[in-house]
Protein backbone atom coordinates (compact mmCIF):
# COMPACT_ATOMS: atom_id res chain seq x y z
CA UNK A 1 0.00 0.00 0.00
CA UNK A 2 1.18 3.12 -1.24
CA UNK A 3 1.52 5.71 2.35
CA UNK A 4 0.31 8.99 1.62
CA UNK A 5 2.42 11.57 1.52
CA UNK A 6 2.97 14.48 4.75
CA UNK A 7 1.50 17.57 4.31
CA UNK A 8 4.47 19.81 4.14
CA UNK A 9 4.16 23.24 6.25
CA UNK A 10 6.19 26.23 6.13
CA UNK A 11 5.89 28.36 8.74
CA UNK A 12 6.56 31.92 8.74
CA UNK A 13 6.30 33.27 12.62
CA UNK A 14 8.03 36.14 14.00
CA UNK A 15 7.73 35.15 17.62
CA UNK A 16 10.70 32.38 18.22
CA UNK A 17 8.48 30.54 20.97
CA UNK A 18 5.24 30.09 18.69
CA UNK A 19 7.32 28.61 15.90
CA UNK A 20 9.63 26.25 17.43
CA UNK A 21 5.72 24.85 19.73
CA UNK A 22 4.42 25.13 15.67
CA UNK A 23 7.24 23.55 14.35
CA UNK A 24 7.18 20.62 17.01
CA UNK A 25 3.60 20.10 16.76
CA UNK A 26 3.37 19.24 12.58
CA UNK A 27 6.65 17.15 13.38
CA UNK A 28 5.42 15.11 16.43
CA UNK A 29 1.83 14.54 14.03
CA UNK A 30 1.80 11.83 11.98
CA UNK A 31 0.39 12.95 8.25
CA UNK A 32 2.08 16.35 8.70
CA UNK A 33 5.93 17.82 8.25
CA UNK A 34 7.68 20.97 8.98
CA UNK A 35 9.41 21.60 5.68
CA UNK A 36 10.89 25.44 6.68
CA UNK A 37 10.49 27.90 9.40
CA UNK A 38 11.40 31.80 9.35
CA UNK A 39 10.71 34.88 10.85
CA UNK A 40 9.91 36.99 8.08
CA UNK A 41 8.33 37.16 4.82
CA UNK A 42 11.18 37.82 2.80
CA UNK A 43 12.98 35.20 4.71
CA UNK A 44 10.04 32.77 3.65
CA UNK A 45 10.09 33.95 0.42
CA UNK A 46 13.61 32.54 0.34
CA UNK A 47 12.56 28.89 1.75
CA UNK A 48 9.58 28.35 -0.20
CA UNK A 49 11.01 25.50 -2.51
CA UNK A 50 8.61 23.15 -4.55
CA UNK A 51 8.33 20.84 -1.32
CA UNK A 52 5.92 22.99 0.59
CA UNK A 53 2.39 22.20 0.21
CA UNK A 54 0.85 24.89 3.06
CA UNK A 55 2.04 28.11 3.78
CA UNK A 56 1.06 29.17 7.69
CA UNK A 57 1.99 32.91 7.08
CA UNK A 58 1.84 35.42 10.22
CA UNK A 59 -0.17 39.03 9.50
CA UNK A 60 2.24 40.87 11.45
CA UNK A 61 5.60 40.52 10.77
CA UNK A 62 8.69 43.22 10.73
CA UNK A 63 9.20 44.00 7.47
CA UNK A 64 6.59 43.50 4.72
CA UNK A 65 3.54 42.42 6.45
CA UNK A 66 2.15 38.93 5.87
CA UNK A 67 -0.84 40.36 4.77
CA UNK A 68 0.96 42.09 1.55
CA UNK A 69 3.77 39.39 1.72
CA UNK A 70 0.67 36.84 1.09
CA UNK A 71 0.31 37.84 -2.91
CA UNK A 72 4.06 37.42 -3.53
CA UNK A 73 4.12 33.65 -1.88
CA UNK A 74 0.69 33.17 -4.19
CA UNK A 75 2.28 34.50 -7.19
CA UNK A 76 5.97 32.20 -7.00
CA UNK A 77 3.33 29.09 -6.47
CA UNK A 78 -0.34 29.22 -6.96
CA UNK A 79 -0.89 25.58 -6.08
CA UNK A 80 0.51 26.18 -2.54
CA UNK A 81 -2.55 27.65 0.02
CA UNK A 82 -1.52 29.98 2.17
CA UNK A 83 -3.22 30.16 5.48
CA UNK A 84 -2.85 33.68 7.85
CA UNK A 85 -2.32 33.21 11.76
CA UNK A 86 -3.04 36.77 13.82
CA UNK A 87 -3.84 37.62 17.18
CA UNK A 88 -6.84 39.59 16.80
CA UNK A 89 -9.52 39.78 14.15
CA UNK A 90 -8.66 42.92 12.80
CA UNK A 91 -8.94 44.52 9.13
CA UNK A 92 -5.67 42.90 7.60
CA UNK A 93 -7.90 39.63 7.26
CA UNK A 94 -9.46 41.71 4.57
CA UNK A 95 -6.17 43.05 3.05
CA UNK A 96 -5.00 39.40 3.21
CA UNK A 97 -7.93 37.50 1.63
CA UNK A 98 -8.24 39.99 -1.11
CA UNK A 99 -4.22 39.32 -1.91
CA UNK A 100 -4.63 35.27 -1.98
CA UNK A 101 -5.06 33.70 1.15
CA UNK A 102 -7.12 31.04 1.60
CA UNK A 103 -7.80 30.19 5.22
CA UNK A 104 -7.34 32.71 8.49
CA UNK A 105 -6.83 31.39 11.80
CA UNK A 106 -6.32 33.09 15.21
CA UNK A 107 -3.21 32.03 16.87
CA UNK A 108 -5.29 31.22 19.92
CA UNK A 109 -6.67 28.19 17.74
CA UNK A 110 -6.31 24.71 19.01
CA UNK A 111 -3.20 22.69 18.16
CA UNK A 112 -5.90 19.69 16.35
CA UNK A 113 -8.12 22.50 14.74
CA UNK A 114 -4.92 24.39 13.01
CA UNK A 115 -3.55 20.47 11.74
CA UNK A 116 -7.13 20.17 10.41
CA UNK A 117 -7.06 23.81 8.74
CA UNK A 118 -3.65 22.99 7.33
CA UNK A 119 -4.94 19.40 5.90
CA UNK A 120 -8.14 21.22 4.77
CA UNK A 121 -6.34 23.94 2.85
CA UNK A 122 -3.94 21.77 1.32
CA UNK A 123 -7.75 20.06 -0.03
CA UNK A 124 -8.73 23.05 -1.58
CA UNK A 125 -10.88 24.25 1.59
CA UNK A 126 -10.65 27.77 3.25
CA UNK A 127 -10.63 27.21 6.72
CA UNK A 128 -11.32 30.30 9.16
CA UNK A 129 -11.30 30.23 12.89
CA UNK A 130 -15.41 31.18 13.64
CA UNK A 131 -14.45 34.76 15.20
CA UNK A 132 -12.98 35.62 11.47
CA UNK A 133 -15.82 34.29 9.95
CA UNK A 134 -18.22 36.37 11.79
CA UNK A 135 -16.28 39.30 11.14
CA UNK A 136 -16.20 38.77 7.62
CA UNK A 137 -20.15 38.25 7.36
CA UNK A 138 -20.61 41.33 9.33
CA UNK A 139 -18.52 43.48 7.36
CA UNK A 140 -20.41 42.62 4.12
CA UNK A 141 -23.46 42.51 5.72
CA UNK A 142 -23.32 45.75 5.66
CA UNK A 143 -22.68 46.72 2.75
CA UNK A 144 -25.20 47.00 -0.24
CA UNK A 145 -26.22 44.71 -2.32
CA UNK A 146 -24.34 43.53 -5.44
CA UNK A 147 -26.25 41.60 -8.15
CA UNK A 148 -24.13 39.02 -9.37
CA UNK A 149 -23.39 39.05 -13.24
CA UNK A 150 -22.50 35.48 -13.25
CA UNK A 151 -24.48 33.30 -10.97
CA UNK A 152 -26.36 32.47 -13.86
CA UNK A 153 -27.44 28.55 -12.54
CA UNK A 154 -29.54 28.90 -9.53
CA UNK A 155 -28.02 26.61 -6.60
CA UNK A 156 -30.25 23.78 -5.09
CA UNK A 157 -31.61 23.47 -1.85
CA UNK A 158 -28.90 21.40 -0.80
CA UNK A 159 -26.43 23.64 -2.33
CA UNK A 160 -27.12 27.16 -0.63
CA UNK A 161 -27.38 24.91 2.97
CA UNK A 162 -23.95 23.70 2.25
CA UNK A 163 -22.52 27.29 0.98
CA UNK A 164 -24.15 28.86 4.02
CA UNK A 165 -22.37 26.55 6.41
CA UNK A 166 -19.38 27.53 4.55
CA UNK A 167 -19.99 31.23 5.28
CA UNK A 168 -20.29 30.26 8.94
CA UNK A 169 -16.51 28.41 8.62
CA UNK A 170 -17.68 25.49 8.85
CA UNK A 171 -15.21 22.64 7.86
CA UNK A 172 -16.02 19.98 5.47
CA UNK A 173 -16.25 17.35 7.65
CA UNK A 174 -18.28 19.80 10.03
CA UNK A 175 -20.58 20.35 7.01
CA UNK A 176 -20.81 16.74 6.25
CA UNK A 177 -21.90 16.18 10.10
CA UNK A 178 -24.44 18.67 10.14
CA UNK A 179 -26.11 17.33 6.58
CA UNK A 180 -25.69 14.13 7.67
CA UNK A 181 -24.15 13.42 4.20
CA UNK A 182 -20.02 12.02 3.34
CA UNK A 183 -17.15 14.14 2.93
CA UNK A 184 -17.12 13.13 -0.55
CA UNK A 185 -20.53 14.27 -1.33
CA UNK A 186 -19.58 17.71 0.49
CA UNK A 187 -17.11 17.84 -2.19
CA UNK A 188 -18.89 16.95 -5.20
CA UNK A 189 -21.64 20.05 -3.44
CA UNK A 190 -18.56 22.70 -3.59
CA UNK A 191 -17.76 21.48 -7.19
CA UNK A 192 -20.99 22.13 -8.38
CA UNK A 193 -21.30 25.64 -6.35
CA UNK A 194 -17.90 26.89 -7.64
CA UNK A 195 -18.88 25.71 -11.46
CA UNK A 196 -22.60 27.93 -10.83
CA UNK A 197 -21.20 30.66 -9.41
CA UNK A 198 -17.99 30.97 -11.59
CA UNK A 199 -15.16 30.57 -8.80
CA UNK A 200 -11.96 28.88 -8.42
CA UNK A 201 -11.96 28.62 -4.91
CA UNK A 202 -13.87 28.24 -1.10
CA UNK A 203 -12.98 32.05 -0.20
CA UNK A 204 -14.09 33.26 -3.51
CA UNK A 205 -17.37 30.97 -3.50
CA UNK A 206 -18.18 32.71 0.13
CA UNK A 207 -16.96 36.23 -0.75
CA UNK A 208 -19.41 35.95 -3.90
CA UNK A 209 -22.05 34.56 -1.87
CA UNK A 210 -21.99 37.49 0.91
CA UNK A 211 -22.05 40.08 -1.65
CA UNK A 212 -25.06 38.57 -4.14
CA UNK A 213 -26.72 37.99 -0.66
CA UNK A 214 -26.92 34.15 -1.90
CA UNK A 215 -27.28 32.97 1.90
Amino acid sequence: MTETPPVRVLVVEDDRGLRASLQLLLDSEPGFQCAATAGSAEEGLRRFGPGIDVVLLDVHLPGEKGSEAVARFRARRPEAPVVMLTVHDDDEVFRALCNGASGYLLKKTPPRQILAALSEARSGGAPMSPEIARKVVASFHGRPAQPSRDADQPLSAQETRLLSLLVDGATYQTAADTMEISVNTVRNYVRSIYEKLHVHSKAAAVSKALRSRLV
